[in-house]
């Protein structure tokens, strides 16, 4: 590609040529039409020098005055022949002008090149009283002219021109190729310095000679300025990065130990939730187990009282009845009870499980929610909030159950201890749509709502509206990071004042791994 002198040069080199050509072309022009003009003037004047001088020569048959007149005329070169016809003999007399220019008598009539002229030769014989007559037409005269003296002329300047155009654009790149050397001499030198600059080290690169006096010189050592404070600039620059790699591993080690404290706040959060839930199943399994052991007493006194009677001899039909009254009834709240404590401890086993460990599995979905709320009816027991659960069957996971349970868990107790007063009646809706290779899961209620400034914060850490009351402001961080990170899901809130809150959870059926994880479309990571 042209750098900038070769493109001026070609500029002024086409400029030039086109100003020449259009000068070329226009005198050209002029030098033809003058030309055709003067080949006109030139065919009239030999015709009519020859109608006036042929006639009576002619007419008196004198062929050495018709061969002189016809030789006079032939002088200018582009005229080719003359051919003199009589009306009764012919050919009366001609002259041809041949290749190496000289002229000679036409013997016969032949072809001869050129453009040929016809005019009619009158003769006009005056009578005794000097009357004059109707002319006579005695002959007429051929006459061919040629162009080729013209196009010799015109080929000529053609080339004339040519030549003058290419030595001016010679000259023109010679004059500019040195005038054009004074000024990018020096701005290659200015490049050469900036590409220093750029790629080497500012120490390494010499400030550019100001000893000239010109324009250029003001710029060189402007440049040379520009550097010495770049210099300065990069030195400023370096004690800046130093003490910003002080402050950066000092905010590194900082954020590790916030990390860590973090992570221990967040384990010790879901032991507490584990320990709330070991209290309140130990809580709930107490009843059903004090009435087994309650009938399991009674029954035993029942009995003890038939044996006594059977071994006494003197049992009637009537205690016997009573007997199997007492133990039908006992049997029958033994099992209830035994029944409701087995179904609590399975669940609260399964959860705790989940809970304390990491492992993955497949599992159906609406029956591990049954499940976590099952674990929650301590709580939601002494409430008056409803919680009802709308999942399709058969919806299977292949997920980390325990992280599940500790976010359905979590968002369950935010809406009870957020959303609602302790006296207040409500609902909670835990729904489930399975859309395609993914489930969206919405935990609503129709409580209280979130404040509009809350919004974007529900899901910071240490963020609460029950800060000393028992608020750690972990619950719902704890959420986002299980959704974002193990499940490789999103979550999103919204909400009103007054008309409650929707937590809107999307998780892949099959959780991806670790690798699969860095794979997935933006739209997952989003939030990582």
């Amino acid at each position: 590609m042209f750098g900038i002198q070769g493109r001026l040069t070609l500029l002024f080199v086409v400029i030039v040529t086109l100003v020449l050509g259009i000068s070329g072309t226009y005198a050209q022009y002029s030098l033809g039409h003058e030309l055709e003009v003067a080949n006109q003037r030139l065919r009239e004047g030999v015709l009519t020098r020859l109608q006036t001088s042929l006639p009576s020569a002619l007419w008196d048959l004198d062929k050495a005055k018709v061969d002189n007149i016809v030789a006079a005329e032939m002088l200018p070169p582009e005229l080719v022949s003359i051919r003199v016809y009589d009306t009764s003999v012919g050919l009366f007399s001609g002259k041809l002008r041949n290749e190496n220019g000289s002229v000679s008598a036409i013997e016969n009539d032949l072809n001869v090149g050129g453009t040929p002229v016809v005019a009619d030769l009158a003769y006009r014989d005056s009578g005794a009283a000097g009357a004059s007559l109707k002319p006579v037409i005695v002959g007429r005269v051929v006459v061919n002219f040629s162009r080729a003296q013209i196009d010799a002329t015109l080929a000529a300047e053609v080339r004339r021109k040519v030549t003058e155009v290419l030595l001016l654009d010679l000259i023109l790149v010679a004059a500019l190729a040195l005038s054009l050397r004074i000024v990018f001499d020096p701005l290659k030198r200015l490049r050469d310095g900036l590409f220093d600059l750029a790629t080497r080290g500012s120490d390494e690169v010499e400030e550019l000679p100001e000893n000239r006096q010109d324009e250029l010189g003001e710029v060189i050592r402007g440049f040379n300025a520009i550097q010495r404070k770049i210099k300065s600039n990069i030195q400023r620059i370096r004690e800046a990065e130093d003490e910003a790699r002080k402050s950066a591993q000092t905010t590194t080690k900082a954020l590790d130990d916030l990390r860590r404290t973090q992570e221990s706040l967040l384990q010790a959060e879901r032991l507490a939730s584990l320990g709330g839930l070991v209290a309140g199943v130990a809580h709930e399994i107490n009843t059903p187990v004090g009435i087994a052991l309650t009938s399991a007493s009674v029954l035993l006194e029942a009995t003890e009282k038939v044996h006594h009677a059977v071994d006494g001899g003197n049992v009637k039909k009537s205690d016997i009845m009573r007997y199997l009254e007492t133990a039908s009834e006992s049997t029958r709240l033994i099992m209830n009870n035994a029944y409701r404590a087995a179904h609590l401890i399975h669940s609260f086993k399964q959860i705790a499980v989940d809970q304390v460990s990491e492992a993955r599995r497949r599992f159906e979905l609406r029956d591990y929610i049954n499940e976590v709320v099952s674990s929650l009816q301590p709580k939601l027991k002494k409430t008056r909030i409803a919680v009802s659960i709308s999942c399709p069957p058969d919806v299977m996971l292949d997920s980390y159950p325990g992280a599940l349970a500790q976010v359905i868990t979590n968002l369950t107790l935010n809406c009870l201890e957020h959303a609602f007063n302790p006296e207040d009646e409500g609902q909670i809706r835990i729904s489930v749509v399975q859309q395609a290779d993914w489930i969206e899961m919405q935990v609503a209620d129709d409580g209280k709502g979130i404040a509009p400034e809350m919004l974007d914060k529900v899901f910071d850490p240490f963020v609460t509206t029950r800060r000393g009351q028992g608020g750690t402001g972990l619950g719902l961080n704890i959420v986002f990071n299980l959704i974002v990170k193990q499940f490789c899901g999103t979550i999103s809130v919204a909400s009103k004042l007054g008309e409650g809150a929707c937590f809107t959870l999307r998780i892949p059926c099959v959780t991806p791994t670790e690798e699969q994880h860095h794979a997935l479309p933006t739209e997952q990571q989003q939030h990582d």
